[in-house]
């Protein structure tokens, strides 16, 4: 125990310290999540640039205002004054016909933007009436086979009007052409009644393919071939779809697979300036499509290590982006950035806890500056979230915008001591990273090499290990164990929709024109063998077709191959 103050107030940091009986030498006790040691105090002698004002009152360049370069304090002028951040509620599950229902549902609850889960076998580019989706059909997101599903998903949502967020990555190409042969069919698709053009949709593909070697696990192809559907995919939607968000690089898998904090900030940003590069290495102007770049962020409990690293990853992409790319134009340098309170520190012991940990994550996403929001439902660590579960999360949202203050003024956190040297430190071991995969031949050749795998293997062991000894106390799981563990209502996905799905996925084979479908997987593969040729409208020509997703895929695997991951230990 600390020693009783003294009755004279030290007139020194260090003489503080030493009252107090603390030396001069960081308390290593309190950590982060991530293991930053976090000092029993913070003043201005902690952050090496000065306090939050520079001498003679000038604005610390490194912090900086909101709106304006760094973006350390927000990317936009006004935040939150201006416009709340958009409440997205991640939904999928069983056919495109529930999911639609749970769509209306929350659009009708006051969601502002629509988020698509898909089920494992569509993530991984399989039919629903293949061997390999036996018993996982609509089980973890929704079942899209064909366009004629996708059709089915956004019946009665116009999507000339509303944000559309679909999660899938190795497949990506593929259901981006079912998307949007989906909203040319919207009108009727023919001349008279065109559907939504292309340059109207608005939203975003995750398609992060870097982040699936390295943390999720849901791969069509070999690392390079991938990159280069990434690539056609960015090159398109520049082109031709110039409001939607073509890749959303994703941070939120590489955390839930253990990551810490850093490790999540250094490989997303450092897959995000990947894809840059590539599609400089194309020919594109890096203004022509780094506007349209967005991220995806988990949002943890530590809660202050969480606001700094927002605080970070704004300021590192702005610098990259101007510095090392010349990007000119302002919105260029912009990280607007989706969060998603923490999957992983969900627990199934006590899982009305969990309506608490989701509030201070997204809390603690909301006071980073992020523009976009989902809130995870306390019983996902049990099943699918009830629209019970559900409505809990969107109103956990709501009350922080409304009822908390916190949107009141801009960047309140901004000039903190404390905050801002977190904010220093992890940019500076970010920057470590950076050299680290630089030398292994950039982000690619690491994954190659299993690098980030075997960092985040090593961090997501070192953690549990704390929980399991006590070091890391979780509530209700190690610690506080007592209360009600009882039942709870969950919602269970009827069996009998995987019949449903595979019965309609062979009633579109059946009606299809068989000969378009051949002439559409030949296109398809000649221009697959070419290196530079682009393959999203031989992809939007079979989908017109009503070719299904395992049909793409494996054609495009008869020239790409497959993958197989080596090992970790």
């Amino acid at each position: 125990m600390p020693p009783e103050p003294t009755t004279t107030a030290p007139s020194s940091y260090d003489q503080w310290r030493a009252a107090y009986g603390l030396n001069a030498e960081r308390d290593v006790e309190f950590t982060t999540l991530g293991g930053i040691p976090i000092e029993p105090l913070y003043t201005e002698k902690d952050r090496p640039t000065g306090t939050a004002e520079g001498a003679g009152g000038e604005i610390d360049p490194s912090i900086g205002v909101p709106g304006q370069y760094p973006f350390t304090r927000g990317v936009y002028p006004s935040m939150y004054r201006g416009r709340l951040w958009t409440m997205r509620q991640f939904a999928g599950f069983g056919t495109a016909e529930e999911t639609n229902e749970r769509f209306r549902y929350l659009l009708d609850h006051g969601q502002t933007g629509l988020s698509t889960a898909f089920d494992m076998p569509s993530l991984m580019g399989h039919d629903s009436d293949s061997a390999l989706s036996l018993g996982e059909v609509g089980r973890e997101g929704v079942a899209i086979d064909t366009v004629d599903d996708m059709q089915t998903l956004f019946q009665g949502i116009d999507l000339g009007k509303v944000s559309v967020s679909m999660t899938i990555n190795a497949p990506a190409a593929v259901m981006l052409a079912f998307f949007a042969v989906a909203a040319e069919r919207q009108g009727g698709g023919d001349q008279d009644n065109p559907g939504v053009p292309l340059d109207r949709l608005n939203g975003t593909i995750q398609a992060d393919i870097l982040k699936e070697y390295i943390a999720q696990k849901e791969w069509c192809f070999p690392v390079d071939p991938a990159m280069r559907v990434l690539g056609d995919m960015i090159e398109w939607s520049t082109r031709n779809m110039p409001r939607w968000n073509s890749v959303s690089i994703s941070g939120y898998h590489i955390r839930e697979a253990g990551a810490t904090a850093v490790q999540e900030l250094a490989f997303t940003l450092k897959d995000g300036l990947t894809y840059v590069e590539q599609a400089i290495e194309r020919g594109l102007d890096v203004d022509d499509f780094a506007p349209r770049l967005s991220f995806f962020f988990n949002s943890q409990i530590d809660f202050f290590e969480e606001i700094a690293k927002y605080r970070a990853a704004r300021r590192i992409w702005a610098r990259e982006l101007k510095e090392t790319f010349g990007a000119k134009n302002p919105k260029s340098w912009l990280m607007r950035t989706h969060t998603q309170t923490a999957g992983v520190s969900l627990t199934a012991q006590q899982p009305l806890n969990n309506v608490a940990r989701t509030a201070i994550e997204a809390l603690a996403g909301v006071l980073g500056g992020t523009q976009s929001l989902h809130t995870n439902s306390y019983d996902e660590a049990l099943a699918l979230p009830s629209e019970e579960a559900v409505r809990i999360a969107l109103r956990t949202q709501q009350i922080i915008a409304h009822e908390t203050g916190v949107t009141n003024t801009i960047d309140p956190l901004g000039g903190s001591w404390f905050v801002e040297a977190l904010t220093d430190e992890m940019e500076r071991q970010a920057y470590e990273y950076f050299r680290k995969i630089d030398e292994l031949g950039g982000m690619v050749e690491a994954v190659k090499l299993s690098y980030p795998q075997r960092e985040i293997a090593e961090a997501a062991f070192e953690l549990q290990t704390a929980i399991e000894d006590e070091r890391r106390i979780v509530v209700g799981v190690n610690r506080y164990t007592e209360g009600d563990d009882g039942e709870h209502p969950l919602l269970k996905v009827d069996p009998a929709l995987e019949r449903k799905q595979v019965d309609r996925l062979q009633g579109v084979r059946a009606a299809r024109d068989g000969a378009a479908v051949e002439a559409t997987l030949v296109a398809l593969k000649e221009q697959a063998e070419k290196p530079d040729a682009n393959l999203m409208d031989p992809l939007m020509d079979c989908a017109r077709a009503h070719v299904t997703e395992g049909e793409i895929i494996h054609a495009l695997q008869d020239v790409f191959g497959s993958y197989t991951e080596t090992p970790v230990f």
